[in-house]
């Protein structure tokens, strides 16, 4: 329609006269106006300006008003365009004619022209009707072309009605070419017909439940979809609306995300594996006969699964007591390997009763061929004789060492004056281990910076004070649970960031 709902009219009258009263009558009332003088420039006419609606006699010359109107029907097909014959034949069969011919009304001459124009009204305001549900059924198509989801109507003969674009894209065909079709044409094996237990039955199913379906594209190939299907009643017409949704990309995606995970937990058992195989073989390294010494207490805390801190104790032949505590750089397994060849070679110099010099010095020059730059190992190396109670220790790296008295106080300290193990060739390391004696019932105690720079929920350090303040007044059977217990309260329940260990032995 026109600009504010006035109508585009196309009057057809092959009297001239008739013609120009009614253009004027119809611009008076504000509408477009297209004249033809027979039914032929009519049809003409009505192609090119597509009116809203036709005032047509019936009497015309070359084509008359009834086969006009029956072409005029056909050829509008696609929306609703009124004709109202204008005659002056008033015999019922002629208006019966008109009516079979496709006139929605009729209206004798001479012709009354407050009835025409109440006439033009009603017809004006079904056009109005028209216009909105044409407009509504334009937005509704939009939208529907523009979901992801193929929306696809079906007859009650289980036929496909219609199809939105989405479907095409999907299905890779246009509509044209399933309409008509079942629905297992697209997914095979689905029924859309109504079964005989719901003829007549008016009230729709409720929509099925989305399940998971094999769909065929245009070219046979086959992909993963969701199909919902629903009944309605339109018109008295049983219809479904099936909404089919393409998964095969997100299908793909979790069989990758499977496959992944798949691949994911075989890494895991075989690392897994792999660090059962190395702690047992670390165990059998680590865990040596000297180390059930009853003159030794020891407790080594890894931060992961594997310790850089090693201890280490053994007696020679000759009965000379030794101890190691070591500390390479990191944690884990990385530097559990970096301490396996000092622990081989101390305990096959032990059995020579090598003296703590030479010991150091093999150490330092297996660690130095052999560690990659950047890598080295701190340690403190300990001699006790109990003949004569003297011995010898050192120091390099870790920090320093204590030699408590029977009352648990520092009688003395051993500081770290001497670079770790691994760094320089043997010909620029100081070593020169220190001698020292005790009194009865004193002991050495050995720790790693793990254990003094524990940190609790507060940010402080465990530190050394706490450590001398712990074994402060404490018999020598007590003191290393004295030491381990404050190192629990003080974490209290935190895990330290670094390998902790520590060493209470007691001097013969």
């Amino acid at each position: 329609m026109t600009h504010q709902g006035k109508m585009k009219v196309l009057a057809v009258d092959d009297n001239r006269t008739n013609l120009h009263i009614l253009q004027v009558f119809l611009k008076k009332l504000g509408h477009e106006v297209i004249l033809a003088e027979n039914g032929e420039e009519a049809l003409r006419r009505f192609e090119s300006q597509a009116p809203d609606l036709v005032l047509l006699d019936i009497m015309m010359p070359v084509m008359d008003g009834f086969e006009a109107a029956r072409k005029i029907k056909a050829m509008s097909s696609q929306r609703w365009t009124p004709i109202i014959f204008l005659s002056a034949l008033n015999r019922d069969e002629n208006l019966v004619e008109g009516l079979d011919a496709g006139a929605d009304d009729y209206l004798t001459k001479p012709i009354n022209f407050v009835v025409l124009e109440a006439k033009l009204r009603s017809m004006q305001r079904s056009l109005a009707m028209q216009q909105a549900s044409i407009e509504s059924l334009r937005r509704v198509q939009a939208i529907s072309d523009n979901v992801v989801d193929a929306i696809i109507t079906i007859d009650g003969a289980g036929l496909i009605a219609s199809a939105n674009r989405s479907a095409e894209r999907i299905f890779g065909c246009p509509a044209r070419e399933i309409t008509g079709q079942p629905l297992s044409k697209l997914i095979p094996g689905v029924r859309t017909e109504r079964d005989s237990t719901s003829a007549g039955n008016n009230t729709p199913r409720p929509a099925s439940q989305e399940r998971e379906v094999e769909a065929l594209r245009r070219d046979g190939q086959s992909f993963a979809a969701t199909l919902s299907l629903s009944e309605i009643e339109l018109d008295n017409q049983a219809m479904s609306i099936a909404v089919i949704r393409d998964i095969s990309e997100r299908k793909l995606a979790e069989q990758k995300l499977r496959e992944s995970a798949r691949l994911l937990q075989a890494y895991y058992d075989q690392t897994h594996s792999e660090q059962q195989l190395a702690i047992r073989l670390m165990e059998k390294q680590l865990h040596r006969a000297g180390l059930e010494d009853p003159g030794l207490h020891y407790k080594v805390i890894p931060a992961e699964s594997f310790s850089g801190d090693i201890v280490a104790a053994a007696r020679s032949p000759e009965g000379r007591f030794y101890a190691l505590l070591a500390d390479a750089t990191g944690h884990g397994l990385t530097a559990a390997i970096s301490v396996l060849p000092v622990l081989a070679l101390f305990y096959r110099m032990v059995k020579t009763n090598r003296d703590v010099r030479e010991i150091v010095l093999e150490l330092n020059q297996q660690l130095k061929e052999s560690m990659p730059i950047g890598r080295f190992v701190a340690a403190s190396l300990v001699c006790l004789e109990a003949e004569g109670q003297r011995g010898e220790i050192w120091v390099g790296g870790t920090p320093e060492a204590f030699l408590f008295d029977r009352w648990g106080r520092i009688a003395r300290t051993f500081p770290s004056e001497n670079l770790p193990l691994g760094i320089v060739d043997n010909d620029q390391m100081h070593c020169q281990p220190i001698g020292f004696s005790w009194a009865a019932e004193s002991q050495l105690v050995l720790c790693s910076d793990g254990l003094l720079e524990a940190t609790n929920k507060d940010g402080a350090q465990f530190g050394t004070e706490a450590l001398a303040a712990a074994a402060a007044n404490t018999s020598p059977n007590a003191r290393f649970h004295a030491i381990d217990a404050a190192l629990s309260r003080h974490l209290a329940g935190n895990l330290a960031s670094d390998d902790v260990s520590l060493m209470v032995i007691d001097c013969p």
